[in-house]
């Protein structure tokens, strides 16, 4: 029997990049996504075309209610997956003393909270099924080192590592692998407004990683190989620190 793996931000830059990657490896998907459906739609088509089965699911991350109830009734329905993909964030950038409350909520709302509100509902069906399984969750070479202009992102995925770290702990014993991902500067829409011409001065590597770069690094943590990698943080960055 295939394994199930939910992504959330299946439809960004990297989420749709990781679909791609784990469809290949032969997981069946299921898509989070919070208002792209035609891309989930599109996403879902080039999995079916991969041989694996998927299907999507819509809810703010945000809204832990929400999210509860739509992951509880496809945990009842399908059963339990084995991976989830912590993916979706936000970014809301501005200098703390110019950023607003509004600012500052939304994105811990999102990319802290969202750890919570995913993976609370779906930790016990995993146990429970006892096979395993692995959780990854995507931060940001902001939440290790800080960035200008980004306190309130900072602060989400520097939230969201230490989170990792402690759920790692707990679930290393049903064994069921926790770890996070930190990227760098990445080619996706997130990314889109910066000037990539600056790269080359703050990363050895001189270029943007590719989203598939990461989607490559997410399904190594996915797979029977990673079985004993577990509670840690691995960068992918350029060579940035």
């Amino acid at each position: 029997m295939s394994k199930t793996v939910l992504i959330t931000g299946a439809t960004g830059g990297l989420g749709s990049a990781m679909v791609l990657q784990l469809a290949s490896d032969g997981f069946d998907l299921v898509l989070h996504y919070h208002s792209n459906a035609k891309k989930a739609d599109e996403l879902i088509l080039k999995a079916n075309q991969a041989g694996v089965k998927a299907r999507k699911l819509q809810f703010s991350v945000a809204d832990r209610a929400q999210t509860n109830i739509v992951l509880t009734q496809d945990v009842a329905e399908y059963g339990a997956y084995y991976g989830v993909i912590c993916n979706a964030g936000i970014i809301r950038d501005n200098a703390f003393p110019a950023m607003s409350g509004e600012e500052w909520d939304q994105v811990i709302h999102t990319n802290l909270d969202g750890f919570y509100n995913v993976l609370h509902p779906l930790i016990m069906p995993m146990v429970r099924a006892r096979k395993g399984g692995r959780i990854v969750t995507i931060a940001s070479v902001s939440g290790i080192m800080g960035n200008r202009g980004q306190t309130n992102y900072s602060a989400s995925k520097g939230g969201l590592i230490a989170a990792t770290k402690s759920l790692a702990i707990e679930l290393a014993k049903r064994n069921i692998t926790v770890n996070c991902v930190a990227p760098g500067i990445i080619e996706t829409e997130m990314t889109e407004d910066l000037d990539l011409s600056t790269i080359k001065d703050i990363v050895p590597l001189r270029r943007a990683g590719k989203a598939e770069e990461v989607a490559s690094l997410v399904a190594y943590l996915m797979s029977e190989q990673a079985a004993y990698v577990t509670r840690q943080v691995i960068s992918i960055n350029g060579g940035m620190f």
